[in-house]
């Protein structure tokens, strides 16, 4: 069977690392502009007991998210061996472009998938470069997207980035910027017909009827100082509960595309978005099946990366192929399942054997 393997992983994890003291000085309002009358040290401690996050990486003053993700992206090729001359498609997703320090404005014409593709010299015409926006889930999409181009035979090679610099767009006033951070991986997928290895099943899914504005882009809360500047913004009750409700029967019934049996699952790699709704999520997820969750079922690494978006699923798949998370391996043959959720609301699916 035609499908695609993963022969090469990169990441980029920024140097700048911020604790949640930063944020104590911060003036934290509610969404009618006042107040909160809780200090902020309680404050930062209600987020780490509800996300697990106790800090976040942020990308240095002089870069951008293109400069984060061709970083990956060169990590990535090295890994694989391959010449970058022969990819036929660089897949980047992101949700926010470029977005310089200290402004506000999103640049994203050239596609940033473009941009990486001129820094990596690649002089090859018929290299396709181009963006996917597609929340959180972005980055399992452009695999989705890579995936699809392989099995027609339209591509060999594709090279797959996630990257974000989430610290640029968030609105100092509202608590929930504690959870944003900034990050990027990316991923070399090649064409295999062996029939063991690579991309056994795939889902995707976007809920829109009522659910489009879980995730947004919204004033303020500071109204008085930034009347016109959008942020980004969500509805962290909403976005909870629609993960509950949607996102373990999106997995199962991508699981059981794939044929195997639960109980040849070895990993979950997960979105990194909240530590208890992710854990929520994996026990109902294994309800669906009627049985506990396995222990070292779900690497975790929010605590000290934050939420990087698209980049949280290709940046964990790096550390635990360097041996980064002690009780977390990948082997030949260990089936994985990767599952995102976010704006959009989107939400996807990827079963891969190893």
């Amino acid at each position: 069977m035609t499908t695609s393997k993963i022969i090469g992983v990169g990441n980029y994890i920024p140097q700048e690392t911020i604790t949640n003291l930063f944020f104590d000085q911060h003036v934290f309002l509610d969404e009618n502009g006042v107040a909160l009358k809780q200090n902020n040290a309680i404050i930062a401690e209600k987020l780490k007991q509800i996300t697990g996050i106790e800090e976040r990486r942020y990308a240095s003053k002089n870069q951008v998210t293109s400069d984060l993700g061709l970083i990956a992206a060169q990590q990535a090729i090295e890994d694989s061996g391959i010449d970058p001359e022969t990819l036929d498609y660089i897949i980047f997703a992101h949700n926010f472009g470029d977005v310089h320090f200290g402004t506000v404005q999103s640049d994203a014409v050239p596609s940033l998938a473009s941009r990486v593709k001129h820094l990596l010299k690649i002089k090859n015409n018929f290299c396709v470069a181009y963006d996917v926006l597609f929340g959180c889930p972005g980055w399992v999409e452009g695999v989705i997207q890579a995936n699809a181009f392989i099995k027609s035979g339209i591509a060999k090679r594709c090279l797959v980035i996630g990257a974000e610099t989430l610290s640029r767009v968030v609105d100092i006033h509202d608590r929930d910027s504690m959870i944003y951070a900034d990050g990027a991986g990316a991923v070399v997928l090649e064409h295999t017909e062996d029939g063991t290895e690579g991309i056994k099943s795939h889902l995707s899914a976007s809920y829109t009827l009522e659910e489009k504005d879980y995730l947004f882009f919204g004033k303020s809360y500071n109204n008085d100082a930034c009347p016109n500047t959008k942020f980004i913004k969500m509805n962290g009750r909403k976005i909870y509960e629609f993960a509950l409700t949607n996102v373990p029967d999106a997995m199962k019934q991508c699981f059981d595309a794939s044929g195997y049996s639960i109980n040849q699952l070895s990993k979950v790699i997960i979105h990194q978005a909240n530590e208890k709704m992710d854990e929520a999520i994996i026990k109902r997820f294994y309800e669906l099946y009627d049985l506990p969750v396995p222990e070292n079922l779900m690497p975790m690494v929010l605590s000290k990366l934050g939420n990087s978006s698209v980049a949280t699923i290709p940046t964990l798949l790096k550390m635990i192929k360097n041996g980064e998370l002690p009780s977390h391996e990948v082997k030949k043959d260990d089936v994985i399942l990767f599952a995102s959720v976010g704006a959009g609301m989107n939400i996807n699916a990827i079963v891969y054997q190893c």
